[in-house]
This record gives structure tokens, C-alpha cells and sequence, in this order.
């Protein structure tokens, strides 16, 4: 037999707030899986295909039911895909190795989540959260039968806490940015965070409508551009719950979790996406790292006051084009005729990958909703695309921050003139008309070329000097954007 224990140190009042009882909902026996038999494919209805029933956006935990995706239980799986989305691959080479005994059961006994989450109103419409399991931070709480009974059920939220050191939170308090209150920012630059980490769990019907497309055409192009990984897209369409194999997200939340909800209380908010090259290794042809430093200080500002700072970070390397085509657009932005100008930046991705982006801002929101935020005080974001996504969720935004001119990149000049020209808030840091778009040109490969440092340099004061004008002819002093 299979059991797990629950977490018996930290009752459901400590993790979630109480929901109606619905305890008469009938929970069927496991059946456990024959591991010496495999399943090319099951399909709608045929012998031995008996899935958990699962009501998305259902009231209450019981009668929405569990997410059941591991390989224990195969005729009562009700989901595509499997646990750890492109990890899962790490997993299976473990047990092809020998080195994990697929019938191991995790001990989650002392993992459940530090703070209490919810629920919220929005955990219980299936239109506002429809790529993560609101539930999926405590599954042996929300599902305790299920798991008394000896299902396999897979947390697919943890919630812990950690200390977070930065170099730039450290120079921020020696040159008097910011000051150590001993509570969230100590005297040695630490800041003290609450963090979840995040596995997309797609509801299908849901995805297909955000995206305003068919469930069925959603099913079939997933199907053959994934080429052909998840039959079941198109054999099973009674199966509404997908986890797929892409990355999943990172929340950090200075100050008080249970204060988000509360639109009296000051919220800042960024949400970041993944860059490697800048964000872990500093490159500087982009600003994604001295933006998300500059989020954080605002987040440990804003929870020094009394608020709360959120930062999420979502796996979307490259505009989720991937690092390897964000590279080979950086060759041709450099080696292309006039060098690396404002002008061509989206038209050289749109080139080497035939689209310009691929993150699919709709999605973003998700995790806002299901922290219960309703009001963003402070949105530390310059993206057209994320604002019009996040209002859409019907989340106000008062305040809109663009990056400070002073910490773009020496090289990062072409990047900020392409996007302000294109739509982005520039606030009244920037403001960039086809004069001064035709201006900013990057540095090419020949590091040693003086004059190509140069011209990359009169771009970018060109670029910096676009705010000043601005202000100076007129225009506010700060320029907020508010929500409809």
C-alpha cells in the first residue's frame, strides 16, 4: 500500500482559510499501475479509462478535486503531461539509471507553506486562473481523503522564505539609496523575502479562450508542434488539465503576504522575464538587470513603509524564443548593414524567428490573481503588452516607473529606444520620435574600435537627453498611466 503522511505540525487554518465542507463528495479507491505494461495512448471512453473527476474553478477544493499526473495511477490520471514540466525528462533518466525507484513516495510531511494563501474569490472562477492550480501549494490539506486513500498527489507550489543578498542592494545603502531597517533590510544588505515557486497547470478550455482561439485547434497544434510528445491532446478531450513542458515562474514578496489583498495598503509590483546573459552574468546589451535591481528597491522601499514588493519572475528566456535564437538575433543585429540601429531590433528577430515575441503576456497575470492582488500602486514595468495584460485582469494600476536613464547599459541604448518608439511608457524619462530612434546605435564586435564606442555612446545620451527635452517643452513631470 501507499501513504503519505500530512502535515500534522501545521493544521489547514495555518496554510489556508477554512471552505464549506464537502466532505460528501465521494472519493473512489486508487488503483495502482502494472509497471510492466506500456501505454502507447488512451483514448476517450475505452476500457479501463476512468479519470478523477476535476471541476475547474469549482467552490471549494473537494468539489474541484484533485490534479492527479503522476504514473501511479494511469486509468485515474486526470491530466496531460507530467510533474516538473521539461524536468520530468531528468526524472525518467534517474529511473532509467537506477538511481530512483519509481514507486518512491515523497515525504511532504514538513514541507507544507510558511504563510497561509488564501482562498480567494478568484480561486473559484474558472475564467481568471487558468495556467496554475490555485491549490497546488497544499494538495495534502485540500485533498487529504485522496491522499489517506493512497493517492499520488504532487505539490505544484512551495512556499518558503530566504534571505536575498545583492550587490546592488548593498550599494544602494552606501551611497544613500536605501537604509537598513534591521526588519526587512538588514545592515549588511540582506532583504528578507517570502518565495513561491510555480509549475504551470494549464486548464485548456480556459487557455483556448484567453488566447481567443478553438479548444480543439489549441489541442491539434500543440499536438504536432510538439511533435507528437502528448497524443492524448487529441485522444483524450475529456482530459481539460495540461502540464506542460515549459518553465514555470519565481513570486518574491517583501513584507507582509496577507497585506496583498488590501488595496489600502501600498503594493510595488514587477514582473520579470527571464535573461540570462544580463540577469545572472551582467551583459550589457539589455537592461533586464538593473531594472529587476531597481524593482527590488522598490520593493524593499515600499515594505519598509508599511507595503508590500512583488517581483515575479517567469522561465521565458529570450522573449521564449529560447537563448539560442536570441543569440544568433544578436549576430545579426551587429552584422547587419548600418550596424546594430534601433530602428531594426524587432524586424532582426522577426527575421531569425519569424515572429517578433512569444511570451503571450495573457497568461502573466495568473499568479497576480491568485496572490489576490486587485489594486497595483507602483507597476515597475516600461511593457505596453504587460499593462494592457494586467489591467485586463481587472487589476488597477495607479503608477507606471520606467527604468532610470542612468542605469541603462552602455549598450543597452538600442533596446530602450526600439521599445519606447514601439509603444512602451517612457514616462517622462524618455520620449523617442524617428529622429532620435535614427540615432541610437549600438556597439559592434570589434571591441577595440574607439569609434564604434563612440557612436554607441552619442546614441545613448541621445536617448537620455529625450526625457529633459520632453519636460522641458511641457510635458508633466511624471506621467502615470491609470487603468480603465
Amino acid at each position: 500500500t501507499y501513504s503519505r503522511t500530512t502535515s500534522r505540525s501545521y493544521p489547514r487554518a495555518h496554510i489556508m482559510a477554512a471552505e464549506e465542507d464537502n466532505s460528501t463528495v465521494p472519493i473512489p479507491e486508487p488503483e495502482f499501475d502494472d509497471n510492466s505494461v506500456i501505454t502507447l495512448t488512451t483514448h476517450q471512453g475505452q476500457f479501463g479509462a476512468d479519470p478523477i473527476p476535476i471541476k475547474w474553478g469549482a467552490a471549494t477544493s473537494a468539489e474541484r478535486g484533485p490534479v492527479i499526473a503522476t504514473t501511479r495511477h494511469s486509468s485515474q490520471r486526470n491530466a496531460i503531461g507530467a510533474h516538473s514540466g521539461g524536468y520530468s525528462v531528468y526524472k525518467a533518466l534517474a529511473v532509467a539509471t537506477g538511481g530512483l525507484d519509481p514507486n518512491y513516495m515523497p515525504k511532504f510531511d514538513l514541507t507544507t507553506p510558511v504563510v497561509k494563501m488564501g482562498p480567494f474569490p478568484s480561486w473559484h472562477d474558472p475564467k481568471r486562473i487558468v495556467a496554475m492550480d490555485p491549490y497546488g501549494h497544499m494538495p495534502s490539506i485540500a485533498f487529504e481523503g485522496h491522499v489517506k486513500k493512497g493517492y499520488d498527489i504532487r505539490p505544484t507550489i512551495a512556499i518558503t522564505k530566504a534571505h536575498i543578498d545583492l550587490p546592488e542592494c548593498k550599494e544602494a545603502i552606501r551611497v544613500g539609496r536605501l537604509t537598513p531597517d534591521g526588519d526587512v533590510l538588514t545592515q549588511d544588505g540582506q532583504s528578507h523575502i517570502t518565495k513561491f515557486a510555480v509549475e504551470p497547470v494549464w486548464n485548456l478550455p480556459g487557455i483556448a479562450e484567453r488566447f481567443g482561439c478553438t479548444e480543439a485547434n489549441l489541442r491539434e497544434t500543440l499536438f504536432k508542434e510538439t511533435n507528437m510528445m502528448y497524443p492524448e491532446l487529441v485522444t483524450r478531450p475529456d482530459l481539460d488539465t495540461f502540464l506542460p513542458p515549459v518553465g514555470g515562474l519565481t513570486v518574491y514578496v517583501w513584507g507582509s503576504v496577507d497585506a496583498i489583498p488590501d488595496e489600502n495598503i501600498p503594493l510595488t509590483v514587477r514582473v520579470h522575464d527571464e535573461c540570462n546573459g544580463s540577469d545572472v552574468f551582467g551583459s550589457d546589451i539589455c537592461t533586464c538587470r538593473p531594472y529587476l535591481t531597481h524593482a527590488i528597491e522598490e520593493c524593499i522601499k515600499t515594505a519598509q513603509e508599511g507595503g508590500t514588493g512583488i517581483v515575479i519572475y517567469y522561465r521565458k528566456e529570450g522573449r521564449a524564443l529560447g537563448e539560442v535564437t536570441k543569440y544568433l538575433v544578436y549576430n545579426m543585429r551587429k552584422r547587419q548593414e548600418g550596424g546594430d540601429k534601433a530602428e531594426e531590433y524587432f524586424n532582426c528577430t522577426q527575421h531569425v524567428a519569424g515572429v517578433t515575441d512569444t511570451r503571450f503576456q495573457a497568461l502573466m497575470p495568473d499568479p497576480l490573481v491568485w496572490l489576490g492582488v486587485t489594486k497595483i500602486h507602483k507597476l515597475v514595468s516600461m511593457s505596453n503588452v504587460k499593462y494592457d495584460a494586467i489591467t485586463a485582469a481587472g487589476i488597477e494600476v495607479v503608477e507606471r516607473v520606467a527604468i532610470p536613464a542612468e542605469l541603462v547599459p552602455a549598450d543597452a541604448g538600442v533596446e530602450i529606444a526600439a521599445k519606447v518608439f514601439n509603444g512602451y511608457e517612457g514616462g517622462d524619462v524618455y520620449k523617442v520620435d524617428k529622429s532620435t530612434l535614427e540615432k541610437v546605435v549600438g556597439r559592434d564586435y570589434d571591441y577595440k574600435k574607439s569609434d564604434a564606442e563612440m557612436v554607441a555612446q552619442d546614441g545613448l545620451d541621445a536617448l537620455k537627453k529625450s526625457g529633459a527635452e520632453a519636460a522641458a517643452e511641457g510635458e508633466p513631470a511624471a506621467k502615470r498611466a491609470k487603468s480603465s
